[in-house]
């Protein structure tokens, strides 16, 4: 369910960017009220500076004013984690999962060897998304090396509350688990989008999603190997309804706060 309704104060976009040997490095975004703006800011500097992938040697924040009346509410996805011996077995398993919501086998493959080789032109991670054809496989992004970045979302504090109230009982309440869950619930509401895939670039974090409408957030526990720093994103669009310039302006500008959550399943093996 997805609702506009105006914030009862006005909040503020902090965003952070950082950089390392002239490449991306990592990026976050809080929503947040004015009081909050310089705690927030400080966590996100300190997030820069003590990434795994080493300390940042460029940063830039920016804080902007959102409108209270251009706020769109959503849910966040069923949680469902799956526990998988290895990343080959997780691979296979996000391939089948992508089939199920209407990606085709051979996009599906495409996204998983481009994200394993490096999606941007340099066999580098890219900072933001790539955008799949989910039936030709085919790259539909603007920029083959930046990709589409999302943007302008966070948890309402009251969501915030319950969502680590309900991860906490499996060992999920952690940062990379929130904020991956609020990124999947704004991309499954942009228009066109099927379903994503993700794993990070950090060395040390193997787990990744495939998230879509039906199927909800599933959590892979090894998509990469570990130490490898490739990962990102890509999302499965539907091309003979896709109006890029609609789901652009949603995805990088449109303001999306997770307002209520949904079920977090007990972690199981697959087989």
């Amino acid at each position: 369910m997805l609702v506009f309704e105006p914030m009862n104060e006005v909040i503020y976009s902090v965003r952070m960017h950082a950089e390392r040997a002239g490449a991306h490095l990592c990026g976050a975004e809080r929503l947040v009220a004015a009081g909050r703006i310089e705690e927030t800011t400080a966590a996100l500097v300190r997030r820069a500076l003590e990434h795994p992938r080493g300390r940042a040697e460029a940063l830039r924040l920016a804080v902007d004013p959102i409108d209270p009346a251009a706020v769109l509410r959503g849910v966040l996805p069923e949680v469902r984690t799956f526990q998988v011996p290895n990343f080959s077995a997780g691979r296979e398993l996000a391939a089948r999962l992508l089939h199920q919501a209407g990606v085709s086998p051979a996009a599906g493959a495409f996204a998983l060897q481009t994200l394993a080789r490096g999606a941007a032109p340099d066999g580098r991670s890219m900072r933001g998304a790539m955008l799949i054809g989910a039936l030709s496989g085919r790259r539909l992004e603007p920029d083959g090396a930046r990709g589409v970045r999302v943007t302008r979302m966070d948890l309402s504090p009251r969501a915030e509350a319950r969502l680590q109230a309900a991860l906490a009982p499996y060992g999920l309440d952690r940062i990379q688990v929130r904020e991956a869950l609020v990124l999947a619930a704004k991309v499954m509401a942009a228009p066109g989008v099927i379903a994503e895939l993700c794993w990070s670039d950090d060395p040390d974090y193997t787990t990744g999603y495939v998230a879509a409408p039906a199927l909800g957030y599933v959590r892979i526990t090894e998509l990469k190997p570990r130490d490898d720093e490739r990962g990102g994103r890509a999302f499965f669009v539907k091309e003979e309804q896709l109006d890029m310039a609609a789901l652009l302006a949603f995805l990088e500008g449109q303001v999306f706060v997770a307002d209520a959550v949904s079920a977090v399943h007990p972690p199981r093996e697959w087989c």
